[in-house]
């Protein structure tokens, strides 16, 4: 495992381990390399974006005929890159030219390289290893699944709930009023339905359960309210004839209304005693000792149950979670079965299915047959992993027991687990550093940032793993952290951000003093106003040339361009954005949630265009 913060060269890392398994060893002995010189497609680089696997495989390829240019001697030597003239003279001269040219052959050989992304890489294994994999040999891919997945949860809500009666279905619609509603949780499930367990009875069989139950449990709630009543009623008469509790906090009125709306309940089907807040408050253990003067309150049980009445409602049995886990499994099903019947897979479909795959009877025969093919697999982003996509490289490579006819080789940084969301988990990050345990490596030297911010970065990730969890949280109490902070140095860049001929602080805090806690609407305007009029001051000091990057007495004017904002949401984004208009300063909101069709121009557009349509 190789753990690489931004910017300590993790592609180029990726892009020279590379260059060292086209070239394989130095000698028959090398012990360092892999056991013999591999092809471009055999060599697996994975990462998680289209994007990215093309920048990857343009990056491998550079190196290549950077690397070729530099056993052959034909490179300059201000240009030779000293990584490479080292790699170089670890092997015999002799053998120069011949590594160069199996160096250019690699680099001639990168558009048919397996650089891809974890589905495409599924894609390939599904239709080219049909028979032990166990699917078809024509598989279509279908990247949006929606309007099959709608089509399959309305099939379900025809088949299971058209034909319930109008209480059965009442309580349905309670949770999901349309297929639409159903639909949303469904699908938020449908790629973990393996993960549910066992199956669940059908909605008329769950209701009917959950039903029984509830009442009986309701019954057993109501059980001893009459007769508790019938004790309470006429002892409060008595009290509150002797003044007995204070008479304005509990008067006639409302121990008729409150006691009357428990004798309903104890001897109705009400699920709940129509009860206002004050009457849960004051019908209690503490809200009678609270109004009494004299004595104890009558029939004490009936108030201690009464206070842990609301508690005892809210955790009624509730059908929703087994029917919801049914619909899924239903659902799962039956679009397997349409996904067959039209020779098609989502996405993530691709995922379950090599992974079911490589569970499967013929798990060792494809696992065999996948390592044949790729000896050695290069997992970048590795932080971004999910738990199907890591036990697959585990079925095919045994990540905990390595060998030396195969290798896989684990890239990311834990710091940039950020897609949760998106079903990555750090947990598989932590299990792949265990399986990986003594061999794991770390990139200490960032190349990308000036010194101080990556000591400023250090500092504050040093100041959080004193915390007894660790930096991350995930320190055992008195044990080990499985995930700890590791420090990095930097190279350093040339130029220096300053401002007035002083260099400025990497990082800086800024808090807001209050004596009393701010509320986010107070806060967010006034970090906004602030942070708009810093950022203008800097440009307006750019334009005067006192602001900007100093590099050997020459100072480059700071621009808007070279400021970035990172927000957590619209509201903050539109903060700041009129905070920056008002003093004249144009920006630009950059989100992937940010929709083109919702933004005021769009709507300008369109009306252009209705106007050309029709004059």
């Amino acid at each position: 495992m190789i753990e690489a913060s931004a910017g300590t060269g993790k592609t180029f890392t990726i892009a020279l381990l590379y260059v060292r398994l086209v070239l394989g060893g130095r000698h028959s002995e090398d012990a360092t390399a892999f056991i013999r010189p591999l092809t471009p497609p055999e060599i697996l680089v994975m990462t998680f974006t289209n994007a990215a696997t093309q920048e990857l495989r343009e990056r491998i390829r550079k190196r290549l005929v950077e690397a070729a240019g530099t056993f052959r001697n034909t490179l300059e030597p201000a240009s030779a890159d000293s990584l490479l003239l080292e790699l170089r003279d670890q092997y015999d001269p002799a053998a120069w030219p011949a590594c160069a040219r199996r160096l250019e052959l690699a680099a001639e050989w990168m558009d048919e390289a397996a650089v891809s992304t974890i589905h495409s890489w599924c894609y390939r294994m599904l239709r080219e290893h049909a028979f032990d994999s166990g699917s078809l040999f024509s598989l279509n891919l279908e990247n949006d699944q929606h309007e099959l997945q709608q089509e399959v949860v309305r099939d379900y809500w025809r088949t299971f709930y058209y034909p319930l009666d109008a209480d059965a279905l009442g309580s349905i619609t309670r949770y999901w009023p349309s297929p639409d509603a159903l639909y949303d949780d469904v699908r938020k499930l449908l790629h973990e339905s393996d993960a549910l367990g066992s199956q669940r009875p059908a909605p008329t069989a769950t209701l009917s359960a959950a039903e029984a139950e509830r009442s009986a449990t309701l019954a057993t709630l109501k059980a001893p309210w009459p007769a508790w009543l019938d004790e309470v009623v006429p002892a409060l008469e008595e009290a509150a004839k002797h003044k007995a509790f204070k008479g304005q906090s509990f008067n006639a009125k409302s121990r008729a209304n409150w006691l009357g709306a428990l004798r309903k309940w104890c001897e109705s089907d009400l699920e709940r005693p129509a009860l206002t807040e004050a009457a849960w408050k004051r019908l209690t253990p503490d809200g009678m000792a609270e109004i009494w003067k004299d004595g104890t309150p009558p029939c004490p049980a009936a108030w201690e149950a009464l206070g842990e009445l609301p508690a005892a409602l809210d955790t009624l049995p509730e059908p929703r979670s087994d029917l919801l886990i049914h619909a899924v499994q239903w659902c799962k099903i039956r679009l397997e079965r349409e996904q067959e019947r039209r020779a098609e897979m989502g996405p993530n479909d691709l995922l379950t299915h090599l992974d079911r795959a490589l569970q499967g009877p013929n798990k060792e025969a494809l696992a065999a047959q996948i390592l044949r093919q790729f000896p050695v697999a290069l997992i970048d982003e590795f932080q971004d992993t999910d738990p199907i996509q890591y036990r697959i490289f585990n079925a095919v490579y045994q990540v905990a027991h390595p060998r030396r006819d195969a290798a896989m080789l684990l890239i990311g940084d834990p710091k940039q687990a950020i897609y949760a969301f998106r079903g990555a988990d750090i947990f598989t990050y932590l299990q792949a550093r265990q399986d990986t345990d003594g061999r794991h490596v770390t990139l200490g030297t960032n190349f990308r940032s000036t010194h101080a911010m990556v000591e400023a970065v250090n500092h504050c990730f040093h100041f959080a793993d004193q915390h007894p969890a660790g930096a991350f949280l995930f320190r055992a109490q008195g044990g080990d952290n499985p995930l700890p902070f590791l420090p990095v140095g930097a190279k350093g860049r040339k130029e220096q951000l300053s401002h007035n001929g002083q260099p400025l602080p990497a990082m800086s805090l800024w808090c807001l003093e209050s004596d009393e806690p701010l509320s986010k609407s107070a806060y967010q305007p006034e970090m906004a106003e602030r942070c708009a009029s810093y950022m203008v001051e800097l440009l307006s000091a750019g334009q005067q040339a006192k602001s900007g990057f100093l590099e050997d007495d020459s100072l480059t004017p700071l621009k808007p361009s070279d400021m970035a904002v990172l927000v957590n949401g619209q509201q903050e984004a539109r903060a700041i954005r009129q905070a920056l208009a008002s003093r004249g300063v144009k920006s630009v909101y950059l989100s992937d949630h940010d929709k083109v069709f919702s933004s005021p121009i769009a709507s300008q557009v369109e009306r252009w265009l209705l106007a050309c349509a029709e004059p």
